[in-house]
This record gives structure tokens, C-alpha cells and sequence, in this order.
């Protein structure tokens, strides 16, 4: 086994002339990207954030009521039947707020016929026509998720006057 061993070690070696040439790397130091090629660069990563902060910022809605957890709004949802649009309201309390910026949700809770709803609308959709803060609720938590399993005038929440 050991003559085999042998046998190909010198094979190797006449095959390159002796002389074993490094691996071949395929590190970013070595290989530099040519202007043509079309792979980005640092600078042009930046860039791009640039551009989607620019979008988001022209999609924002500049006119958006301070909407607290607690508070009964009153959304106006754009609905689009066959070739006529129309708003419709949906009146519920805010039970949690997420995100910021575009992305900002809202989840608006009613009973409707008994039963609970809950819809989570985009503050900054264009399907949102209009929110209207109806009240202020005076609430200690950040999400009231509590309100779900609370029934009849439990699920009422106490007015705030101070904001």
C-alpha cells in the first residue's frame, strides 16, 4: 500500500514539472468586479436604501390622527363594487398597535350581532379612506388582548379626558 502511495506522489510531481502551484482561491480580494459586469458595490447598496426611504415617504399619508390603544376610532374602508367605490365605516376600539412608519398597523375590535370582530388595517393603505378618533380610552397596557374574552359591558373601557 505504501508503494501506491508512492506511485502517485510521483506522478503528481512530473506531471507539474516538481513544482505544486497554490490552490486556486475564489476570495472577493483576488477577483475584482468590472464596471460592465453589473454586480452591485457598497455605494450603490446605499443607494437603494435611499430609494425605498424615498418611496415610503411619498406613500405616507401626511394627515394621520394620533391613534392611541384604548381609543374608539372610526375607520373609513374604501370598498370597490363593480365599477363604483364607496367608503364604509368600522367603528371598534384600537386593541394593539404595531410597527411604525409605512408599515404601522392598527387592530380595531367590535361586537357585531353578538359576535367579536376584529380587523387590522394599515394606517398608510389607500384602502384606509379616513380614521376618526371617536374617544379616548384610559387603558395601562400596550395591547388588549384581554378584551377577547370579556363579554358585555366588561368589555367597555374608561373614557380619558386629558389628551
Amino acid at each position: 500500500m505504501t508503494a501506491d502511495l508512492q506511485n502517485t506522489s510521483s506522478t503528481e510531481e512530473s506531471s507539474s514539472g516538481g513544482l505544486t502551484s497554490p490552490p486556486e482561491s475564489d476570495s472577493p480580494k483576488e477577483k475584482k468586479p468590472s464596471s460592465s459586469s453589473g454586480l452591485k458595490t457598497h455605494n450603490q447598496k446605499g443607494e437603494t436604501k435611499d430609494l425605498i426611504k424615498e418611496f415610503e415617504l411619498s406613500q405616507q399619508k401626511d394627515k394621520v390622527p394620533e391613534v392611541y390603544v384604548g381609543d374608539t376610532v372610526k375607520v373609513g374602508v374604501r370598498i370597490s363594487e363593480g365599477n363604483k367605490e364607496r367608503v364604509q365605516p368600522y367603528e371598534g376600539v384600537v386593541i394593539a398597535k404595531r410597527h411604525g412608519g409605512i408599515n404601522q398597523t392598527i387592530t380595531v375590535r367590535r361586537i357585531f350581532q353578538g359576535v367579536g370582530v376584529e380587523r387590522v388595517f394599515m394606517v398608510h393603505s389607500p384602502q384606509v379612506a379616513s380614521i376618526k378618533v371617536e374617544r379616548r380610552g384610559k387603558v395601562r397596557r400596550a395591547k388588549l388582548f384581554y378584551l377577547r374574552e370579556r363579554v358585555g359591558k366588561a368589555t367597555r373601557v374608561k373614557q380619558r379626558f386629558d389628551r
